[in-house]
């Protein structure tokens, strides 16, 4: 029996989750059918297209992503200080940029006079709409539900487009975000469509690489702010060029007909303490690995704490590979 999402997501321990979504029908409804022939390769640039336009209406930030021929992997940043900092006007602008809202909403928006009912009702509906756009449950439904509309007009038929529900998993400290990251941007690499990070089409490296030559970071993805430090600004704990090196030093290993090796001197590596064998297999099998939530043993402990929790789940893979 699936489990609630609210039971599997817990912000005081974490703010970053991996998600995945899985395609229904037949197995390739985002690239080449293989049956037929047909390919329906455009519906992954629909999805790339869609992640990274609500990254900038939600308060969710994009850590990476991988947009595959049946499936999706996204790993998800909840700023939920933010929903709470920004002001009544533009929570609901936002809100408006996915949904028509209603009358109320839009009285509001227009500067007319409310009065005392009216304005007991508006911040009713504001507070859900504060709540919404920092809910992974609602980011991944928007997604979602506009690709399968999208895709089953273009296929003149009706029904699910994706399995019923997208799977979560809590990534409980860096050494769990580091090795879910590589394992999502390399899945081109492992699943031989793609030779290099770099040509790795309609994922979270590729798009980091291209702004990288011009000393960038891509504006819709949750930025690389270097390793962690007192007065530490909002972004990933890590330094954006170690973390590509390791993922190009890492996809030459996970290739059949490449050999190659994973330096231990590897900045990221050394500092959170991870073998280089043990990354390897974090990044090819990290799913498999992993069934729920992923961490060490302390930040394990937590989390099955604050959800109450009688077992902590995936306790001796994650001794045994994070350390």
């Amino acid at each position: 029996m699936p489990i609630a999402r609210k039971n599997q997501v817990s912000l005081v321990d974490t703010k970053y989750y991996h998600c995945i979504s899985r395609c229904v029908r037949r197995a390739f409804l985002c690239g080449e059918d293989k049956l037929t022939g047909k390919s329906y390769e455009h519906r992954r640039e629909w999805v790339e297209d869609k992640l990274l336009t609500l990254a900038a209406v939600f308060c969710i930030d994009i850590c990476a992503y991988a947009v595959m021929s049946n499936h999706t992997h996204i790993v998800l940043y909840v700023d939920d200080k933010k929903a709470k900092r920004l002001s009544d006007k533009a929570i609901v602008i936002r809100w408006h940029k996915l949904f028509k809202g209603n009358w109320l909403t839009h009285k509001f928006i227009e500067g007319s006079e409310l009065n005392h009912s009216e304005l007991i009702m508006l911040n009713s509906i504001i507070e859900q709409y504060r709540e919404r756009l920092a809910s992974i449950s609602w980011f991944m439904r928007v997604l979602n539900e506009d690709i399968a509309r999208r895709a089953n007009k273009e296929d003149g038929c009706t029904g699910r487009f994706w399995e019923g529900r997208f799977k979560s998993q809590a990534l409980l400290d860096e050494a769990a975000l580091a090795a879910c990251m590589a394992y999502v941007d390399l899945n081109p690499i492992r699943a031989k469509v793609a030779e290099t990070p770099e040509t790795s089409d309609y994922t979270s490296i590729k798009k980091r690489i291209e702004h990288a030559h011009n000393g960038k970071q891509p504006k819709h993805l949750l930025r690389f702010a270097g390793n962690p430090r007192q007065s530490m600004p909002k972004g990933l704990p890590f330094e954006l060029k170690y973390y590509i090196e390791l993922v190009e030093l890492t996809g030459r290993c996970v290739r059949a007909d490449k050999r190659g090796h994973i330096c231990e001197a590897q900045p990221i590596l050394a500092r959170l303490q991870i073998e280089p064998e043990n990354w390897l297999k974090l990044t090819t099998r990290f799913t498999k690995v992993f069934h729920g939530a992923a961490g060490r043993r302390h930040a394990m402990t937590e989390y099955c704490t604050h959800l109450q929790k009688r077992r902590r789940t995936n306790l001796a893979n994650c001794e045994r590979l994070l350390g």
